[in-house]
């Protein structure tokens, strides 16, 4: 068994304690946050917003999306030079759905429409409109990266007793 085959266990392991969190943080909001938010005036919930995206590029939140993403990637690189390996699909489809529902829709859906909402004026009578576009529209896509999230983490924790079950037999 290689060093990386030796590592895989314990990268799952936060591969899917990773996308768990941020599939938790992603439901919170599509579940209850947003639909506080639109319960009180666009201006109110215009600048929650704006002070929620604002500090939420933090450390450890940065540290958890990104370092996710980077292990995602590496998992699904490792993941084809192992194809023959029995949780090699496992663990490429947990890759995939954290990369393209996670951290893509992220990415290009997201944030553009949180940066988006950064410049608009919550004081400004048009802002109500641009307020329930955005929750409309944020929360589509906040669904999307909730269930591709828990998808993943649920995924790499078959892969991890996958590569677990093999490990104990070939021993």
């Amino acid at each position: 068994m290689t060093v990386i085959e030796n590592l895989l266990f314990p990268i799952l392991l936060y591969a899917a304690l990773a996308c768990g969190l941020l599939g938790g943080l992603f439901f919170a909001f599509s579940n209850f946050v947003m639909n506080a938010l639109s319960r009180i005036s666009p201006a109110s919930g215009i600048a929650a917003m704006q002070s929620i995206n604002v500090t939420v590029l933090n450390p450890l939140f940065l540290l958890l999306f990104l370092g996710a993403a980077l292990l995602c990637a590496a998992l699904a690189v490792f993941a084809v030079l192992r194809w023959q390996q029995p949780y090699a699909g496992w663990l490429l489809a947990g890759s995939l759905f954290y990369l393209a529902g996670g951290f893509l829709v992220t990415m290009g859906c997201n944030v553009p429409l949180n940066d988006a909402l950064a410049a608009v004026d919550p004081s400004l009578p048009e802002s109500s409109r641009v307020w329930q576009n955005y929750l409309s529209a944020w929360t589509s896509w906040n669904h999307v990266r909730t269930i591709c999230c828990l998808l993943s983490s649920a995924l790499f924790i078959v892969a991890a007793a996958r590569q677990a079950w093999l490990t104990q037999i070939s021993n």
